[in-house]
């Protein structure tokens, strides 16, 4: 199977790419400039800027793709020059969206495919449901060979999955209570970026998926203190403090946050993975997080670079437990 990715080179794109070359298939990538994380071996690299039509024609020459994913479509702009330029050339037109799409508070539990789209604050998401939109018409209206997948929470051994990042890790670590938002019990799902690509790539020239929408997620059901539980465990320490506060009173003190957790962290985001798993029979996570939290210490504690505290936010968690 020869599959096109337009950028693809970060987190997820990468563990994608070397999942569909260890499955047999033959992988190009598209990216403006050498990508940040290494490519899987195997994969052909073109170099354009994949919002430029013009010059994204030329770099493929009219070669066909039984599957295009693009991994950087974040405007309409950059996706709709894509139906006149795929449609016919590629078996399937993959759109990586986000499960961010979906309106909070969600109107009903678990989060389907057909789930109301809304985000009225965040620009990211807002402008993902504007391309999702655009593309859908080209489905309806010529065809277009359109599937959508929507990731959610993706980590990998990069990425500490909670707002305050290695400062909780060391607060932990000396005994210093960390502040968790609400009272820790609402529900989150976290996928490791190998399940997702585990579940990914079926997907590709799947023709059961065109015309599709599809939340790639694990399933797994975590509560916000379960999260902090975990990553604790992983860092050695048996018994952590959590400490609960309101999302109004931590934006008080840390307006960048304050979004954030108003419109989305403290909402319970559980998700029916009904038709991924019709998509992709006997698809089940294999890295529970408790794994994948080590794998996250263990990179961490490998470079001495990544365990950096925040100060200003290790000053403001102190602020917010004087308070009471």
């Amino acid at each position: 199977m020869k599959v096109l990715f337009l950028g693809g080179a970060g987190m997820i794109g990468s563990a994608a790419a070397a999942e569909a070359v260890a499955r047999g298939a033959d992988v190009t990538i598209v990216t403006r400039s050498e990508p940040a994380r290494p490519v899987a071996g195997g994969v052909r690299a073109l170099r354009a800027d994949v919002r430029d039509t013009a010059a994204l024609r030329a770099v493929l020459g009219g070669e066909e793709f039984d599957a295009v994913v693009n991994w950087v479509g974040f405007t309409p702009d950059d996706v709709r020059d894509h139906p006149g330029l795929f449609t016919g050339s590629a078996g399937q037109y993959v759109f990586i969206s986000t499960c961010s799409v979906f309106g909070r508070p969600v109107p009903q539990l678990p989060i389907t495919e057909s789930s109301p789209r809304r985000q009225p604050v965040f620009g990211y998401p807002r402008d993902k449901i504007a391309c999702e939109l655009l593309l859908e018409e080209a489905h309806r209206s010529s065809d277009f060979p359109l599937t959508i997948v929507r990731p959610f929470h993706t980590y990998d051994r990069t990425v500490i999955p909670v707002l305050a990042g290695w400062t909780a890790i060391e607060r932990m670590r000396s005994g210093k209570p960390v502040v968790v938002h609400g009272d820790g019990t609402s529900l989150w799902s976290l996928t490791h970026s190998r399940d997702f690509a585990r579940a990914f790539f079926p997907l590709l020239g799947n023709g059961h998926a065109v015309g599709e929408s599809v939340n790639v997620v694990s399933g797994d059901i975590l509560t916000w203190d379960q999260i902090h539980l975990t990553l604790a465990a992983a860092a050695g320490v048996r018994s952590p403090v959590l400490r609960h506060r309101s999302s109004e009173s931590i934006a008080a003190l840390l307006p960048g946050w304050g979004d954030v957790l108003e419109h989305d962290f403290r909402h319970s985001m559980l998700f029916d993975t009904s038709k991924l798993r019709s998509l992709v029979p006997g698809f089940a996570p294999a890295v529970s997080f408790a794994e994948g939290a080590r794998e996250v210490l263990a990179h961490y504690e490998a470079d001495p670079v990544l365990r950096v505290i925040n100060q200003d936010l290790d000053h403001a968690f102190d602020r917010l437990l004087a308070d009471r």
